[in-house]
């Protein structure tokens, strides 16, 4: 832990992360950020997301290195019965800050709740799975069962279209974080421990239910239709410019609208369609009803103008607009900004690394990100300090190759 975390809220807290990909690996990350002592278990070797693309040159996991920033790393054969003991001992340690479990992991190897419970009744534990009940799910298959991928798109398309971020995933493992220091608040008050389950399937249809995307298909009995790049309920679309850039262009209330026509001189023009619309264009609603005829009418004033100055005109009349980048440019564009959370740091195993810190700032400031440990980088420390064990247990531990220090 550095001199950053122990001024952080959580320092001191104990967290003991067994999971891969990204759902619980951004809860715990989530966690060391505010800096609790995340301690992420994987078997020796890695687990099946620790050389997951992106890769750098040499092969090794940009997107592993990326999702365990500040964490420790225990590398562990807790699929067997010796191992699997030890990580009972760490998921239940003793202590008012440990006693936190977080996983993903299914079938015989995985810790229940009752072991936990048997052994340290105050036990805090967080369980990830993919559909409700146990029945493997990921990111992508959830998204397609909830009905994503049909309203996203070109609106002349006939084919689901995958959406390339796994927003679920990011979004169970903040649920999992609020699950974590809920229960923890509970056991400081109550003296009780806790189990939850949160499952991908239940994240992504609470979020879109929460929208009111679920009760608008079951009033309506029918599915949203596909609107391309609009902006649904509002008006919103993309607009390329003079010099092939392109910007979107976003009016969610009045005031974003008039700031669009004073910046574009189309205030007299729209004024003087409402009445044969029949529509008041300050309305939302009547914005996104005739978001087309809204999208013709300004479609000359961005293709007669290069970015910067379209870039200006917008900026001056306080319009909500943004352009469009590819990674590599969002990459670069973050590394110039001084007050942007990416950063460049020093990664063992690859080197110099942009990477983001975490997106809290507090007293306005964002915390510097810190590196991802090597693959078993901590197991000696952890065995030794945290479970007692004597140099000589634990050398016979690397002779049966239960456990693993850094390749």
């Amino acid at each position: 832990m550095t001199s950053d975390s122990a001024s952080a809220p959580l320092d001191g807290l104990r967290v003991v992360e067994c999971a891969s990909f990204v759902a619980g690996p951004s809860g715990g990350m989530a966690l060391s950020r505010l800096g609790a002592d995340v301690l992420r278990v994987d078997p020796p070797g890695g687990g099946g997301d620790f050389r997951r693309w992106p890769v750098d040159a040499h092969g090794t996991s940009l997107y592993w290195a990326n999702l365990n920033k500040g964490k420790r790393s225990l590398a562990l054969d807790f699929r067997n019965p010796e191992g699997r003991e030890l990580l009972l001992a760490l998921a239940t340690e003793s202590g008012q800050d440990a006693g936190i479990y977080l996983d993903n992991v299914a079938g015989r190897a995985r810790l229940t709740s009752g072991e936990l419970a048997a052994r340290r009744a105050d036990t805090i534990h967080v369980h990830v799975e993919g559909v409700a009940g146990g029945k493997p799910g990921v990111d992508y298959t959830v998204n397609a069962a909830v009905g994503v991928p049909a309203v996203t798109g070109p609106a002349d398309h006939d084919r689901p279209v995958n959406h390339a971020l796994p927003a679920w995933d990011f979004l169970c493992g903040q649920h999992a974080v609020t699950a974590i220091l809920a229960a923890l608040h509970r056991r400081n008050r109550r003296g009780e421990g806790s189990s939850s389950t949160i499952a991908l399937s239940d994240v992504a249809l609470s979020a879109i239910g929460d929208l009111g995307w679920i009760a608008e298909a079951h009033r309506t009995g029918r599915a949203r239709e596909r609107i391309g790049n609009h902006t649904y309920g509002s008006f919103g679309v993309d607009f390329p410019t003079a010099d092939g850039r392109r910007v979107i262009v976003v009016a969610l209330t009045a005031g974003q609208w008039a700031g669009l026509c004073t910046a574009t001189g189309t205030a007299e023009v729209f004024a003087a369609l409402e009445p044969a619309l029949g529509a008041d264009l300050s309305d939302e609603s009547d914005r996104y009803r005739f978001r087309e005829t809204i999208e013709a009418i300004l479609r000359p004033w961005f293709a007669a103008r290069p970015y910067d100055e379209v870039a200006r005109l917008l900026d001056e009349s306080r319009v909500l607009w943004g352009p469009y980048r590819d990674m590599a440019e969002a990459a670069q564009s973050a590394l110039d900004d001084a007050t942007s959370v990416v950063r460049e740091i020093d990664q063992p195993g690859i080197g110099t690394m942009a990477t983001a810190a975490g997106p809290i700032r507090t007293a306005g400031e964002a915390s510097p990100p810190r590196p991802a440990p090597a693959l078993g980088a901590d197991t000696d420390a952890v065995l030794s300090q945290r479970l007692g064990l004597s140099q000589a247990e634990i050398g016979r531990l690397h002779d049966a190759g239960l456990v693993a220090g850094p390749a």
